[in-house]
């Protein structure tokens, strides 16, 4: 699914035109990385939640030069699923 896709079933859900309905999309994910790029925790009940953690500078290997190579430290997102996503995905 790409954020036109989004836009989409928000035109089919509401009466906002697909204009309006891709500025939402917008709107939203823009407030999400602004957010995490704050390193905010962002919590949408029912969906999950976001987290920046740091990450410390580790050694990994690049497997074509047979070499030890630094990784850098930084910061990455993690997700959480909620309850009612992982009930989703754990039907069969």
């Amino acid at each position: 699914m790409i954020k036109n896709d989004v836009a989409l079933a928000i035109e089919k859900k509401s009466e906002f035109n697909r204009a309006k309905s891709l500025l939402i999309v917008e709107a939203v994910l823009g407030s999400l990385k602004d957010a995490l790029a704050n390193k905010e925790k962002v919590e949408i009940r029912g969906f999950g939640s976001f987290k920046v953690v740091a990450k410390k500078t580790g050694f990994g290997r690049d497997i074509r030069r047979r070499k030890q190579i630094k990784i850098e430290k930084g910061h990455r997102i993690k997700f959480r699923p909620g309850q009612e996503l992982k009930a989703l995905l754990s039907k069969d």
